[in-house]
């Protein structure tokens, strides 16, 4: 059987077999409601809106300077309350430093390592020139 042979015998078959499931099923008619259905309902268009990244930029600025202006008004008016009739109108902390690490009230004092007593801020020895000399 040839090429041209089995088109002539599967062709009617193939023809009639589409036929069938496109009448006969209602596959035809299923397609053809939601088309319609699709074309009748009004969509609304998807409207995307881009904002321009300096200007969501800038208002992330402002927002922060605002939080922060807020927060030094805020400080400001405790620290006025505070110091009007406490002690006198004296800052008793004035000159004074924040500890760099506390502790328990009620824990015993032990030691906590070789630099304990040093001050965090102290920038130490410098050693930067000290492999300098050695090189060769």
């Amino acid at each position: 059987m040839t090429k041209t042979d089995l088109k002539k015998v599967l062709r009617p078959l193939i023809k009639e077999c589409v036929k069938e499931t496109l009448f006969e099923e209602g596959v035809l008619s299923n397609i053809i409601s939601e088309v319609v259905r699709g074309l009748g309902s009004k969509q609304q268009p998807i409207v995307e809106q881009k904002q321009n990244k300096d200007a969501m930029k800038k208002m992330q600025i402002e927002e922060k300077e605002n939080r922060n202006k807020k927060l030094n008004e805020t400080r400001k008016k405790m620290l006025d309350a505070i110091n009007k009739d406490a002690y006198g109108g004296v800052d008793i902390f004035e000159g004074t430093t924040p500890l760099s690490k506390g502790g328990a009230p009620d824990a015993a004092t032990t030691p906590q390592g070789p630099l304990a007593g040093v001050d965090a801020s102290d920038p130490g020895v410098d050693i930067s020139g000290l492999f300098g000399k050695f090189r060769r």
